[in-house]
């Protein structure tokens, strides 16, 4: 039976290392490809990833329900996130310029140009409506999960994948 993340929090908090790196092996990899597609640099993304991490083991006594452990990393993440954006927009705007940008892994079936044509529909959204996406609609996080995450109420995550999924869905011509 797995360890749970509660688990592993409080083992950390009692000092075991071993513990704290446990959660970050089974956080990280997520947490960095969320944050790489808020903020479309792959290198800033695991940066900042890497950053979330060391907050959130200095943090870690801030912590209040040790289950939730997971929406709190991201939600450091998020907040690092918008911390960048907004003391770097004219670099990021610049950086995610197409030329910039490094290629993706895209799914198997998914045609190159279909998955420019995604990146650039997404490129196009805001970052709040991004990261509702990346989360809800393709890491299949609930709503509140989400909400807590992203420090935003229930309402406005709903209304952030309604409108962006609308954007998303007009500028790859789909109708329906």
């Amino acid at each position: 039976m797995p360890v749970s993340d509660a688990d592993l929090v409080a083992a950390a908090r009692r000092g075991r290392d071993l513990a704290f790196e446990q959660l970050a092996v089974r956080h990280s990899p997520a947490l960095r490809s969320f944050l790489r597609g808020v903020c479309r640099d792959h290198a800033i993304a695991d940066d900042m990833a890497q950053d979330a991490l060391i907050r959130a083991w200095q943090r870690l006594d801030q912590l209040k329900e040790a289950s939730a452990f997971k929406s709190w990393l991201f939600g450091i993440g998020w907040r690092l996130a918008s911390e960048e954006r907004r003391a770097a927009g004219r670099r990021l705007r610049r950086e995610t310029d197409w030329s910039g940008v490094q290629k993706q892994a895209r799914p198997d079936g998914v045609a190159p140009e279909e998955a420019m044509a995604l990146e650039d529909a997404m490129a196009a959204l805001t970052a709040d409506q991004r990261a509702c996406i990346a989360l809800c609609l393709a890491g299949s996080w609930s709503h509140a999960e989400a909400a807590a995450a992203l420090d935003m109420p229930v309402g406005t995550i709903k209304s952030h994948i309604k409108r962006g999924r609308a954007k998303l869905l007009a500028a790859l011509g789909d109708e329906t």
